[in-house]
């Protein structure tokens, strides 16, 4: 069987879950977000799993994805929408009861006009600039917004993976700023966030790349596993090369395995010459060339081949990858894919 093996661990999710809502304290509700098919991994068992283990809140980051979303969770479910009412977007919204996060007055003005009675939340611009309303935009339509009862009121860190960065502190400081007083729930804090401590927890909680295994949440427990099949090898002479523009040579006799797997699986090029594949606990090089459906790996030094090589593992997860091919472990994991046979556990 020529497919790789994506195997995802949904009691790792759940348990990761579970961490971070603890960490959000008693008095914080926790969410989760499961925009992009669920980090890669799945939608519809991730949720289904998430769900059980008490999630009452997702976000995603758009209303198509809040359609697919909503057949896993139920009608009980909020779904918030981050990229807001879209022109278009009114009987999605309103056949999948999602809940966008207006982001602009022109957001607002379209959504009081063609649903006037549907749920919504405001999203704040605290000093990311990306989405959100900014505070003399907030402070205009204050009054209106608050008449209609906002679901939620959030914004969003853009340096919550370095708790030392002072962009925190005056984010946190913008918001209260814009947002004290008023009674509506309040969301700041993602997974990093969640990290910072209590004062960004308010009312309820966000987490994403921490479910999945990422950092920052250093103590989450690992939740995929990649193992890639052997499909050939061969003995390269001393002096040969192998693969595209003839990258790696053999400093001695070598055995060299060619697994399923390149960058058209979201083993992305940059990799080419720095990642180890696994053999259980044993590790092995990456040679040559990452190309579109074929990596190079030197075995030399195994005792027996393996049927299968591991790039994602317990002793190598989606940030030491990352880190390898000098990207961060989000873009490992949503770039996971679809050839991949999807082995769920837990």
């Amino acid at each position: 069987m020529t497919a790789a093996t994506l195997t995802i661990d949904l009691e790792a999710i759940s348990d990761n879950w579970h961490a971070l809502d603890a960490l959000s304290g008693d008095s914080t509700a926790t969410g989760a977000v499961i925009k992009a098919n669920a980090y890669g991994l799945g939608v519809a068992r991730v949720a289904e799993a998430l769900r059980d283990a008490g999630v009452t809140s997702f976000f995603v980051a758009e209303a198509r994805e809040g359609l697919v979303l909503r057949r896993s969770v139920g009608d009980d479910a909020e779904i918030f929408v981050f990229s807001g009412h879209m022109a278009g977007d009114a009987n999605l919204l309103e056949r999948a009861n999602l809940i966008p996060l207006l982001n602009t007055p022109a957001q607002i003005a379209r959504h009081f006009q063609s649903l006037p009675k549907h749920p919504f939340g405001i999203q704040l611009d605290t000093g990311m600039n990306r989405l959100g309303m900014e505070a003399a935009e907030f402070a205009a339509l204050r009054d209106d917004i608050l008449a209609a009862g906002p679901a939620l009121v959030m914004s969003h860190l853009a340096c919550a993976d370095d708790p030392n960065h002072p962009q925190n502190a005056a984010q946190l400081a913008a918001f209260r700023e814009m947002t004290d007083g008023i009674d509506v729930r309040r969301s700041l804090a993602a997974t990093g966030g969640i990290l910072l401590g209590k004062e960004y927890h308010f009312d309820l909680t966000r987490p994403g790349i921490g479910l999945y295994g990422g950092l920052p949440f250093t103590e989450a427990r690992p939740v995929v596993r990649l193992s890639l099949p052997v499909i050939q090898t061969r003995e390269v002479r001393k002096g040969e090369t192998v693969g595209y523009s003839a990258t790696w040579t053999a400093e001695r006799d070598s055995i060299i395995a060619t697994l399923a797997g390149g960058y058209a699986d979201g083993l992305i090029r940059a990799l080419s010459g720095r990642a180890l594949l696994w053999d259980d606990d044993t590790p092995c090089n990456l040679v040559g060339r990452v190309s579109m459906d074929l990596l190079t790996v030197d075995v030399t030094d195994l005792d027996d081949i393996p049927e299968t090589l591991d790039i994602l593992c317990d002793m190598q997860t989606v940030d030491d990858l990352a880190e390898m091919a000098g990207t961060i472990g989000y873009e490992i994991l949503t770039g996971l894919g679809a050839r991949y046979k999807r082995v769920y556990k837990g």
